[in-house]
């Protein structure tokens, strides 16, 4: 996924000296290799601290007569690309829904217009539903022309109820609704969409910040588009700042030919990848796999 990162690792593999590998031979290495990861829109802190985990990984490892010294250091780098992507705090989802006592399960939605967040909010109930829960939409999107009829009608092909306002109604009296409707039928999840922008802007985060005050998520979602690069990043970031993201759902995966948001993001907001949109269907949210990322990054796929 990273392009020439194979290559890239040969050079790396030819600058290393015979006996023990010093600071040195890894500062000459990974200068090939960190061109190589801004290009791939892998965000520049992002960058650092990959070069600095390879460089704890390698330093001093001696390397003897008939040593593999590509397969050493392509370990480091896998491994080091493997720990930027296991995040601290690990969530499971249907867990976290099977142990709450009192239902509903609240799950806010955030992110930037064409982000794909609406269609990703289908995908989750549908996934939700195929695992054997019960699921409402609140559309506090009360913003975007046709938001609300784009909500239903995905909402229609997964089988699942929308709970409506009209346009230009509180969003955070929207989500409220949608709760009481849940708490009054036992419905397990309420998924909450939420207005996205081009922009981020003080209106746009106040309410952000009144309907995490009315509805208590108990997780909030930021839904980003990995082909943005270090865009998705940057957004991701303010959206911390206003609302404390729980977690990441990145879409078009299966179209993003460089990897740096999904490898950028959970480093840069301390928040996990929970899911990829991998295509158009409903069935196409898949939970994130680490070790299945970076196999796509070394080729594998």
């Amino acid at each position: 996924m990273f392009g020439k990162l194979k290559e890239k690792l040969g050079s790396f593999v030819d600058k290393v000296s015979q006996t023990e590998i010093s600071e040195k031979d890894v500062e000459k290495a990974l200068w090939d290799l960190e061109l190589e990861l801004l290009e791939a829109d892998v965000a520049l802190d992002t960058v650092e601290e990959l070069k600095e985990r390879i460089k704890n990984k390698l330093v001093g490892q001696k390397v003897k007569i008939g040593t593999d010294k590509r397969a050493l250091v392509e370990k480091a780098v896998r491994d080091a690309v493997l720990e930027i992507l296991t995040p601290q705090k690990r969530i499971n989802l249907l867990e976290m829904i099977r142990s709450k006592e009192e239902k509903p399960f609240v799950i806010a939605f955030v992110g930037f217009n064409g982000s794909g967040k609406t269609t990703t909010i289908a995908k989750l109930a549908h996934w939700l539903k195929k695992n054997g829960f019960s699921v409402v939409i609140a559309a506090s999107d009360t913003f975007r022309a046709g938001a609300i009829e784009q909500l239903e009608e995905h909402a229609k092909r997964v089988g699942v109820k929308v709970i409506k306002h009209s346009y230009g109604a509180d969003p955070a009296a929207v989500a409220y609704d949608a709760i009481q409707h849940a708490k009054a039928r036992g419905v397990d999840v309420v998924l909450i969409d939420t207005a996205g922008r081009n922009e981020l802007n003080r209106n746009l985060m106040d309410e952000m910040k009144k309907i995490a005050r009315v509805a208590k998520p108990d997780l909030i979602i930021f839904v980003g588009d990995s082909l943005s690069g270090n865009a998705v990043v940057e957004q991701a970031k303010q959206f911390n700042e206003a609302v404390k993201i729980d977690g990441v759902v990145l879409t078009k995966l299966d179209a993003d030919a460089r990897g740096g948001a999904a490898l950028s993001i959970s480093h840069a907001i301390g928040a996990p990848i929970l899911f990829v949109g991998v295509g158009q269907g409903y069935d196409d949210l898949k939970p994130f796999d680490e070790k299945w990322f970076v196999g796509r990054i070394f080729g594998e796929e």
